[in-house]
Parts: structure tokens; sequence; C-alpha cells
């Protein structure tokens, strides 16, 4: 059996959230890699969460479930079934109904399953957003677990900030659970096209067993620019970026807190990753500074900063990359000469500088040499 519990708690309820009554029992389905043997998951099945198993199994009972399209191609081994509710992911609350999960910074890998993201969630007064999933079913369901922990209102809303696997992954248990998945509008193509690839990938690197469930959620609400997000008392203000750090990036603003979550236009402490436009990143950062002053949630480190002082590190960054890889092209350098020196002063300034930059010189080099 495959354990689910890196970066978990126990159940329970904090804060400002102190005296609900928590679900003790919850159902699931344990699904098996019908080439891999005994490897195996019990898959949660949301909303037949119970104080008691009784009550779980008079849910099960009363509406039986469907098993998901994204279930597809496993085995499962026997019925549905209610079972202690296994740990939730850990949230801190940075601001009231405001709720940030800080992921490592690390690759994903088999101790830590994918977990190195950062998460959010937004609580209002009749529903609660999620801002990013993680990188893997597993993920979703824990976010599942740490919604039910704090409040019962539905979680309506799944945004996902841009395409890379470490936000969107987790996902589809919330869709299950009747939530709407928003992201920009070229996010649903993207990752159309690099579903394959991704969880080949990630199966490499956190083992099959994890990935068991996932798959990608369809996207039902799509950003070309703005939109707004009314939870009930807060409102959350959406805006698509032209290509950035990636060609889906999405950011997220509580109007109630003021708080951003930027997705990875901002990194802290992890190197950043260029997937998409150098001079549109740079451009982006420079909007969102003169939006005001603030608090923001980059998509990896924090996992709450002051902004715009919170960006300074990855506009500096974006900065040292451009002029390092125009001076290699007005130089005339060749792209496999010049990448290792491109931003190689920043090198101890980020952690994973290796694992990224290269790509990013890369990335860089290509976009810049027709300017």
């Amino acid at each position: 059996m495959v354990g689910m519990d890196h970066a978990c708690v126990p159940v329970q309820s904090g804060g400002s959230f102190a005296g609900k009554a928590l679900p003790m029992f919850e159902a699931v389905l344990t699904l098996c890699l019908a080439l891999a043997g005994q490897e195996c998951r019990p898959v949660l099945l949301p909303g037949y969460e119970a104080l008691d198993e009784a009550g779980c199994r008079a849910a099960l009972a009363a509406d039986p479930p469907v098993p998901a399209e994204s279930l597809a191609g496993l085995v499962a081994a026997g019925a549905p079934e209610c079972r202690p509710a296994e740990a939730a992911l850990a949230f801190e609350e940075v601001a009231p109904g405001v709720l940030v999960h800080l992921g490592r910074i690390a690759e994903a890998d088999r101790e830590n399953l994918g977990d190195i993201a950062n998460l959010g969630l937004v609580i209002g007064t009749r529903s609660v957003a999620v801002i990013d999933t993680g990188s893997a079913r597993w993920m979703g369901e824990a976010i599942w677990r740490a919604v039910r922990a704090r409040t019962d209102l539905p979680v309506s809303h799944v945004i996902l900030t841009h395409m890379h696997p470490d936000h969107v992954f987790g996902a589809t248990v919330l869709a299950e659970a009747g939530a709407r998945v928003v992201g920009h509008a070229a996010l649903a193509r993207a990752l159309a096209d690099r579903q394959e690839n991704y969880l080949e990938s990630l199966a490499g690197l956190i083992g099959r067993g994890a990935l068991i469930g996932t798959a990608v959620a369809p996207v039902d609400v799509v950003v070309a620019d703005r939109a707004a997000i009314d939870l009930g008392g807060r409102v959350l203000d959406l805006r698509a970026w032209p290509p950035a750090h990636t060609g889906t990036d999405l950011t997220v603003r509580d109007r109630d807190s003021g708080i951003l979550f930027a997705g990875d236009l901002v990194f802290d402490g992890h190197a950043p990753a260029l997937d998409g436009s150098l001079r549109g990143w740079q451009a982006a950062l420079e909007e969102m500074v003169e939006g005001g002053e603030g608090r923001v949630v980059p998509g990896h480190g924090g996992p709450v900063l002051p902004w715009p002082a919170g960006g300074a590190d990855t506009r500096r960054y974006l900065g040292v990359l451009a002029a390092d890889t125009r001076a290699a092209i007005d130089r005339g350098d060749r792209l496999s000469d010049a990448v290792p020196a491109i931003a190689a002063a920043e090198r101890d300034r980020w952690q994973l500088f290796d694992q990224h930059n290269a790509r990013n010189a890369t990335v860089a080099f290509t976009e810049l040499e027709w300017e």
C-alpha cells in the first residue's frame, strides 16, 4: 500500500474554526495498478464524510458512488468502504479565512510525493475556493480533508494558476465533489498537449503508486482577461496574463485581505523557471508592482511576502538573465557556449539553481536572439 502522509496533519480544527464537529470517517475505494501486483491506494470518495462509521455507511447506501472517469484503467480491490479519516494537508491561516500550504523547495521525489508547491484556501460565507492542487490526486484528497476540518461549506471553485504539474494534478477529486475548475483560456489546450508527458515524468519521480487516480480535471471556467468570483462576503479578482512564466499564468487577489496569489510569477528561495516569455514575465511583474502594496503568496517559498518587496528577487534574476543573454547574443556567442555563463552570478542566491538555470538561459536566448 502506498502511504500518503507527507506534509499532512491529523484532521483538526484550529484558530477561528475551533469548535466544529469534525468528520471521523470517510469513504474510500481501494484501487490497484493492474500490472503492478499489490501496488494499491485507497482513493477518497468525497462527500461521504461522517462523525461515525454508521453515518458514513448510511451515506454510501443512500447515494452509491459512480466511479469517476479519472479512475478508469485501474482495478478496484473490493467495494467502497468506510474507514477512519486520513490526514489533512497542513494549512496556515495567514489572514482571516485565507490559508496557505507551504510546499517544499525541492524537486518532486518519492519522499515528498510531489508536495513542492504552495496551495491556498479562501473561505467565504457561501463557499470555498481552492487555489492550486499539487502534483497528484492524493494531494487533492488531503486538501479536501483540510477544508472539511474547517467548514461545511462547499468547495465551489478550484483555481489553477498555470499548467505545471505540481499545481494542477490534485484537482479531480475536488471537481468530483462539485467544484468548478477555473483556469487561463489557454490552460485546457496546454494540459491536453502535455498531460501524457507530465504524468510519465511524475511516475518516474514519485512512483506510479502515488499517482493512482491522478488525471487532468476538465477546465469549466476560462479566463481570457479578468474575472471575479464571489464566495459570499469576499470576492476574488482573477487576471489572465500574456505569456510570462508560462503561457497560462493566472493570478488571484482576495479583495478582503489584499493578498495576491501569484502562482509561479513570483519565486522565493526556489530558482525561477522560465517556460514562457522572458520579456512577458518582466512586463507582468512591472504591472503587478504598479498595482500597489500588499502581500503576495509566491508559487514556491514564502509562504507570504510583502509586496512589492517580495518580488524583488524574481525581478532581479530575470533582469540578470536578460542582460547576460543579450550580451552573449551581441558578442555572437553560440547557444551552447552562452548557456553556462548566463546568469551564473545568481547561482548562490537560489536553491535548485543548477536544475533550472540552463533551461532558462536556453529559452531566453531563443527568444531574445530575434529582437
